[in-house]
């Protein structure tokens, strides 16, 4: 099977996730032979079934954070995966916080009784699991939040909500494959650390990948603009061929 990418919603934020603006649940990619289940957010259990992908696929879940519109299901994804336990093979990648502490979303026994391995991200730390490379790129700026920006296989690098800064152009690889980009709003209208269409803009103007996807959308975004009008428009000031990601979307690699 050729390497892919399929996203099982693409909302982002509190009120475009928890009014059911779009589906959430994050994205799954097949790299390195293996399946990889990013940010399980509220309904990946479920979406996973209704399009017919039998969760026991699953080879590996990454974390990029433990707000709950990327968190919500992964002990229900991890228990899918493992068929209960029966399956002793899936590992997990994620910072400390989702692990340990009062606001761990990882449950205990999922951890002991489930997990083959736990990978903790870091800033700056690569991974190596049975040929799949896994880089924490950088910690962003997130509402207080331990935050990764993750690099899979020094081809796609998976950008994580953030608040914008301009050490991202120095610190993320250049010439890549593919950027996703959590783009939760088009303009920000009061201060909050998500990154915007403009942001998006910068970032590829400067990393110029072969191709970007916009997703993670919330509520301002998806009420107000046409998503298709909005690829168009940065993929004319960028010159990176762009698209917006829909529930379902799948894309080969």
């Amino acid at each position: 099977m050729s390497d892919r990418l399929i996203f099982l919603g693409t909302a982002g934020g509190r009120a475009s996730v928890f009014r059911y603006l779009r589906r959430s649940g994050g994205f799954l990619l097949r790299l390195s032979d293996l399946w990889v289940h990013t940010d399980p957010g509220p309904g990946a259990f479920v979406y996973l079934h209704q399009m017919g992908f039998d969760p026991r696929q699953i080879n590996c879940v990454v974390l990029s954070h433990v707000h709950l519109d990327h968190s919500a299901d992964i002990n229900s994804v991890i228990e899918s995966a493992t068929d209960g336990g029966k399956k002793r093979e899936v590992v997990l990648f994620a910072p400390r916080s989702a692990l340990e502490g009062e606001n761990r979303v990882v449950l205990p026994f999922i951890r002991k009784e489930r997990l083959a391995g736990e990978f903790i991200l870091e800033e700056g730390k690569e991974y190596n699991y049975n040929g799949l490379r896994i880089k924490a790129v950088m910690k962003h700026k997130h509402h207080h939040t331990e935050t990764y920006a993750i690099l899979y296989n020094e081809r796609i690098l998976y950008v994580s909500c953030a608040l914008y800064e301009d050490r991202m152009l120095e610190v993320y690889p250049k010439g890549l494959d593919l950027m996703i980009i959590n783009t939760t709003l088009y303009k920000k209208t009061k201060y909050i650390e998500h990154l915007t269409v403009q942001d998006a803009k910068k970032l590829l103007a400067h990393l110029k990948p072969k191709l970007a996807i916009l997703t993670h959308f919330g509520y301002e975004i998806l009420m107000n603009h046409h998503l298709q009008d909005i690829a168009l428009e940065v993929e004319r000031e960028t010159g990176v061929k762009t698209l917006c990601a829909y529930d379902g979307m799948e894309v080969e690699l």
